[in-house]
């Protein structure tokens, strides 16, 4: 017997949706992924349609539901111009509030609601990590977005359901995460530094995310924010110098900010999203006895060159 009847992913057909889906479907009888496209049903892992904005059949998908995660969110991956502000903002407002308008009626509600929200909240900091309890909220567009979007999440009513706002770190994995592209420059012999290198990475491996929300679904007592990053940060500089050993590139030519400001405008990005010092530790995880597998940036990336060949 499995020991969850059922996992919902709203918004699950991502890279972070497949990882969650594939970790659950052995421990779930079903795992629900919310997504705006139909796909095949695999093993007892199936699709049902929603366009995360309004109330329809797939409400009926969330009765006697274990957990539910929300993933919604448009990519931030994107020039931070007057329409991908909107939609940027909208893709994860929305989502939210018609979730927990939709749980506030529900008789059998989740028992637990994960919105997956960011580690960007706290502010640029290369003098000492930001925690859950004294970690310093910081200012601009990204901070803005985090500040609204946990702002909704906590004004919806759901007394049956316990709430967690899960602040995620840069997921770091075998696929379609941020560790192809970085591995890619590596390859090329341009994985140097980028901008001074000082600054931090708030990251975590993805299958230390989804034991992270197993270990927040079997302690009814945690709620409130949690930030799921490793425990230890790493400089941009050692990152990429780590990436460079493990793969056995000798040499890595570094990025000033100057050339990086233009290939972002080239690529349609921002900079804040390398140069911003993310420098986040899990504090409220460690203290609930929650134990990282990956907990050091030198193990996260062996293992995905292992698996990756």
């Amino acid at each position: 017997m499995k020991p969850y009847k059922k996992i919902v992913l709203a918004g699950g057909n991502g890279y972070l949706g497949s990882v969650l889906a594939k970790y659950y479907k052995n421990l779930a009888d079903e795992v629900i992924i919310l997504a705006r496209k139909q796909a095949p049903a695999v093993d007892n892992i199936r699709t049902v349609v929603w366009d995360g904005k309004t109330e329809n059949g797939w409400t009926v998908q969330l009765t006697h539901a274990d957990m539910l995660i929300n993933l919604c969110g448009k990519n931030v991956n994107c020039r931070y111009t007057k329409k991908n502000k909107a939609e940027i903002i909208a893709s994860r407002v929305v989502p939210t509030k018609l979730l927990g308008d939709v749980i506030h009626k529900m008789t059998d509600p989740p028992k637990l609601w994960i919105n997956i929200t960011s580690a960007t909240i706290y502010r640029h900091a290369e003098d000492h990590p930001q925690d859950e309890l004294t970690g310093e909220i910081g200012y601009g567009f990204s901070i803005d977005v985090c500040n609204i979007w946990e702002s909704t999440f906590y004004q919806s009513e759901t007394p049956q359901t316990r709430k967690i706002a899960l602040r995620m770190g840069i997921v770091l994995g075998h696929s379609d995460s941020v560790f192809p592209r970085l591995l890619n420059l590596v390859k090329l012999g341009m994985g140097g530094k980028q901008g001074d290198g000082k600054q931090y990475l708030a990251w975590v491996h993805e299958h230390d995310v989804a034991r992270s929300t197993q270990y927040l679904l079997d302690h009814p007592e945690m709620e409130g924010n949690y930030n799921c990053t490793a425990p230890f940060g790493e400089k941009n500089a050692d990152f990429m110098r780590l990436i460079r050993k493990a793969y056995g590139m000798p040499i890595g030519l570094p990025a000033p900010q100057w050339l990086l400001e233009i290939g972002a405008k080239v690529i349609g990005t921002e900079t804040e999203l390398i140069l911003k010092s993310r420098w986040v530790k899990p504090q409220r995880l460690l203290d609930a006895g929650f134990t990282f597998q990956y907990e050091k940036a030198e193990y996260a990336i062996h293992d995905i060159l292992s698996i990756k060949g």
